[in-house]
C-alpha cells in the first residue's frame, strides 16, 4: 500500500480543490491511500494529517480555496525544521509527498528531495511566473476575475469622465495584468518588464481626452517600480519567511502623479485578494484535475523530484529544478499589447 501525502502552500488560488480531487480519484484508482497535510508546511511540521478518500473530496473541485488549508511556512528556513518534516515524513509512514505551490512551495519541496524525501511536485500560482509550464492553476480564473472588475469600472470611469488606476498581482511578471488589461480593454497597461514613463502615460491620457475620450483606464502590476525611484512599494517592510514583503500602493502613487501632471481627476483601486478569492473556472477545473491525476500517475512510475506541467494542451513532467530556476516574465515581443487600446 503506497500512502501519499499532499499539501497546498503559498497563496490560495483557485484550482486547488481540483488537484486534490485528482489526486485523489486517481489514488483510488491505483488502490493508494491518500493523507492531506492541512496548513500546508506547518501541517507537515507539526503532524496535522487526515485520510482523504473519495467521499472526502465529493463535489470539491468547483470549490475555490483549499480545503486543506494553506500557510507560508517555510520547512527550509532552517536546519532543525528541515530534519524534523524530513522526520515526520518517515513517522507519517508517507512513501511520496505531493506539494502544490509555487517557486518557494517548490523550492522547499526540492530541499526535502535533496534529504531523500520522494516528492511530486504541482505548480501553483496566479502570477503564472513559473517557467516549465505554459500556465500555472489558478491564472485564468484570476484574469477572468480582473476582466470582470475592468468591464465595471469603464462604466463608473466614463460616467465620471475620470482616470481609473487599477491594481493588480504580480510581483515581478505582468502576466495577469497584461491578459487582464487586455480582455477587460485597459487603454494603458503598465507591467514589472517595461519601464513606466509617467509622462508618456500623462501625454496619452490628455490626448485621449482631447480626442473626446474623457476618461481612461489604467492597469498597473503591484511590481511595478516607482518611476521617480525605481522602487517598489510595499504595504509594510515586514517579511514571511521566504523573505517576500507585502506589495500594495503603487497604484496610488500613480494616482497623486498623474492627477498633478494632467489636472484631471483620478481615483485608484487595488483589487488585492479578490484576485485570489472564488470559484475556478471550466478551464482550471479541468486542468486542476488533469494535473492531480498526473501526479499520481509519476507515483506510480516511482518518478519522483519531477512536477507536472502544461505544454500546449498536453500534461508532461519536468524536473523541479527547472521549475524554481528563475522567472517566466512576459516576453519582450508581447510589450507591444501594453498600448493596444490607447487610440
Amino acid at each position: 500500500m503506497i500512502r501519499i501525502g499532499v499539501l497546498t502552500g503559498g497563496g490560495d488560488c483557485p484550482g486547488l480543490n481540483a488537484v486534490i480531487y485528482g489526486v485523489v480519484v486517481r489514488a483510488c484508482q491505483y488502490g493508494f491511500e491518500v493523507w492531506g497535510i492541512e496548513d500546508g508546511y506547518k501541517g507537515l511540521l507539526s503532524g496535522k494529517v487526515r485520510r482523504l478518500r473519495k467521499e472526502d473530496v465529493k463535489d470539491i473541485y468547483w470549490l475555490g480555496g483549499t480545503v486543506l488549508g494553506t500557510s507560508r511556512k517555510n520547512p527550509a528556513k532552517s536546519e532543525d525544521e528541515l530534519r524534523t518534516a524530513v522526520e515526520n515524513v518517515k513517522k507519517l509512514g508517507l512513501d511520496v509527498l505531493i506539494t502544490i505551490g509555487g517557486d518557494d512551495t517548490l523550492g522547499a519541496a526540492r530541499k526535502l528531495y535533496e534529504r531523500g524525501v520522494p516528492v511530486i511536485g504541482v505548480p501553483k500560482t496566479i502570477d503564472n511566473d513559473l517557467p516549465g509550464t505554459d500556465y500555472s492553476i489558478g491564472f485564468w480564473t484570476s484574469v477572468q476575475t480582473i476582466t470582470d472588475a475592468l468591464d465595471k469600472l469603464h462604466t463608473t470611469a466614463r460616467s465620471h469622465k475620470r482616470v481609473m488606476i487599477v491594481e493588480i498581482m504580480g510581483r515581478y511578471a505582468g502576466w495577469l495584468t497584461l491578459m487582464g488589461g487586455l480582455a477587460g480593454g485597459a487603454h494603458i497597461i503598465l507591467i514589472p518588464e517595461k519601464p513606466v514613463d509617467i509622462d508618456e502615460v500623462c501625454r496619452i491620457v490628455k490626448e485621449r481626452k482631447e480626442r473626446g475620450e474623457p476618461y481612461s483606464l489604467i492597469a498597473v502590476a503591484e511590481g511595478v517600480t516607482i518611476p521617480t525611484t525605481g522602487d517598489l512599494v510595499a504595504v509594510s517592510a515586514e517579511k514571511d519567511e521566504f523573505g517576500h514583503v507585502r506589495l500594495g500602493g503603487v497604484s496610488k502613487i500613480l494616482e497623486e502623479e498623474i492627477s498633478k501632471k494632467t489636472g484631471m481627476e483620478v481615483r485608484s483601486v487595488i483589487l488585492g485578494h479578490l484576485q485570489r478569492g472564488g470559484i475556478p473556472s471550466a478551464y482550471d477545473r479541468v486542468l486542476g484535475i488533469r494535473l492531480g491525476c498526473k501526479a499520481v500517475d509519476l507515483v506510480k512510475e516511482g518518478k519522483f523530484g519531477y512536477a507536472v506541467v502544461v505544454k500546449g494542451i498536453e500534461i508532461e513532467s519536468v524536473k523541479i529544478d527547472e521549475i524554481v530556476s528563475g522567472l517566466r516574465r512576459v516576453p519582450e515581443e508581447l510589450h507591444e499589447y501594453t498600448n493596444i487600446f490607447t487610440l
